[in-house]
């Protein structure tokens, strides 16, 4: 079967019939915050196919910010099950807002998603290492280097340490949503 694309008004359509399963594997904090009615939670840290709701002949359709990670959950359940038939939602939830279509939001606060937390963090490390290691001491140049290495990684990989860690703090828990 295999993973396929599908885009916004079409998944629209199929949940307004009826006709899918809406799975969100972004995180707990980043769902609360902004989500589509109806979505089941499984961030991708725990995605498997034991973990996704009956389908009940629908059909199955993944979503996460922008299609990364969902391509990614999408990936991770196809080699648990290759005869599974999963769909990613093209641009995520971003695109989703773009169509125009109605989403939950949290009744107040500012949320920042988790990959802009990991850029943020990142590039905070780079520019204090940098700086201290031109004011303070040239041993502060480590710093910068050791998150350059960790993005190196991470692009090699898929992997990223920082993401999974930024992912269990408390703002990224599950705060309440209106409906």
């Amino acid at each position: 079967m295999g993973l396929k694309a599908i885009d916004a008004v079409t998944l629209k359509r199929w949940l307004e019939n009826g006709e899918a399963v809406l799975v969100d594997v972004r995180e707990p904090g980043e769902h609360a915050a902004q989500s589509i009615a109806g979505t089941k939670l499984v961030p991708l840290a725990s995605v498997c196919k034991k973990a996704l709701p009956e389908c009940n002949g629908k059909k199955l359709v993944v979503h996460c910010m922008k299609g990364g990670r969902g391509n990614s959950a999408c990936a991770k359940l196809l080699a648990e099950d290759p005869n599974l038939e999963i769909y990613n939602l093209e641009g995520g939830i971003s695109s989703w807002c773009e169509a125009g279509l109605e989403v939950n939001k949290a009744s107040k606060g500012f949320f920042l998603p988790l990959d802009r937390q990991v850029q943020l963090t990142i590039g905070l490390g780079v520019l204090i290492g940098s700086i201290l290691a031109y004011t303070v001491s040239p041993v502060f140049i480590l710093l910068a280097g050791f998150f350059g290495a960790g993005l190196t990684v991470a692009g090699i990989t898929g992997f990223c340490g920082l993401a999974v860690l930024m992912a269990k703090m408390p703002w990224n828990q599950c705060r309440k949503v209106l409906s």
